[in-house]
């Protein structure tokens, strides 16, 4: 039998457990790394590892906090890994998702009277508008004038930070609260409970429809097709008729929505309101899911679940343990490092 009849019939179980094992590997190493050091420190490694992954799974709230973590995470991930698979970086996730934020909360103060069928689609849709339009400058000029995306979208996220205080301090500020705060939107603005106790608001569905659709495009269409080859090989694609900066223009301005529908989830189903510093470390941690995933849009929600299982397993870890949550960071780096280097192994 030829090596290539071999492949042909090689089964589906056995192509999944190839791709699975690095994985399992890269978790196992990391976490053994971990524990050495917590070992060193004087810490009870099992019960902070059995804290760590089992408070998701332990109450019906750690699984709701780990849902509702999910999804910007996911949201933010996939801002990542459109572009990236156009060859291009979009770090400017937590300005774009700042800025949605913003433009949720203003149209769900501003027509707060509506009612919810229409109020809340304005809500949605303005998050996302406004997350395309904080990345449209930083894709224009790489469309125009080739500048690198990484350095103007970074730079974005410094102008969202003293947004976001202009408006909670000086447009819509509620004189309550003891943190740049705004008045909190239209009941018709805010996203329906799935489960009320504890409560899980529905926008984990639309991150779900979400997922499902930027997998479908790049995965399952002429124009995902486009965008890949571009990521793949921009001349080749340039010589074979794709317009290759439309792709980096269009790629980017798609991260920018889903980063800023992200914002408008928060500000919709969690608060309720604009909050200075609700973007939290979601960018940070969405990188890591993408580049995790190695920008691969349909595993990209599976491992934003389980690092939503760790950043959850952290907390109660800090406040049971007095273990440092930065603990977590460190697991999530290894496992990112291994995962890079099972690549050199395999290669070599």
């Amino acid at each position: 039998m030829t090596n290539s009849q071999a492949l042909r019939r090689e089964s589906p179980a056995v192509g999944a457990a190839r791709t699975l094992v690095p994985y399992v590997v890269a978790v196992l190493a990391a976490f053994a790394a971990v524990g050495i050091l917590l070992a060193l420190m004087g810490f009870d490694v099992m019960r902070a590892y059995a804290t760590i992954l089992g408070t998701s799974f332990r109450t019906p709230n750690g699984f709701v906090q780990t849902l509702i973590k999910w999804v910007p995470l996911v949201l933010q991930a996939l801002a990542f890994t459109v572009p990236l698979a156009a060859g291009k970086f979009n770090i400017g996730g937590e300005g774009q998702m700042i800025v949605g934020g913003i433009g949720a909360a203003a149209v769900g103060i501003t027509f707060s009277d509506l009612p919810l069928p229409l109020l809340l689609p304005l809500v949605m849709m303005a998050g996302m508008a406004f997350g395309a339009l904080w990345v449209l400058g930083p894709a224009w000029l790489l469309y125009r004038f080739n500048i690198n995306e990484i350095l103007t979208t970074v730079l974005m996220n410094f102008v969202a930070f003293q947004l976001i205080d202009f408006v909670a301090t000086s447009i819509w500020p509620d004189p309550a609260a003891g943190h740049p705060t705004t008045l909190p939107i239209g009941a018709g603005g805010k996203l329906p409970l799935l489960i009320a106790h504890p409560p899980l608001h529905s926008g984990i569905l639309i991150a779900i429809l979400a997922a499902i659709l930027v997998y479908v495009y790049t995965d399952r269409t002429s124009a995902g097709y486009e965008l890949l080859a571009t990521g793949a090989n921009p001349r080749a694609s340039r010589v074979y008729g794709i317009k290759v900066r439309r792709m980096f223009f269009l790629s980017l301005l798609i991260g920018g929505a889903l980063a800023g529908l992200a914002g408008a989830i928060e500000v919709s189903g969690v608060h309720g309101r604009l909050i200075e510093g609700f973007h939290s470390n979601f960018l940070l941690l969405g990188i890591i899911v993408g580049l995790i995933a190695k920008g691969n849009n349909a595993a990209v929600p599976f491992v934003a679940l389980f690092i939503a299982i760790l950043e959850v397993g952290a907390s109660a870890m800090q406040r049971t343990m007095a273990i440092p949550g930065e603990m977590v960071f460190i697991v999530e780096a290894l496992i990112l490092i291994f995962v890079l280097l099972t690549d050199v192994v395999r290669r070599r």
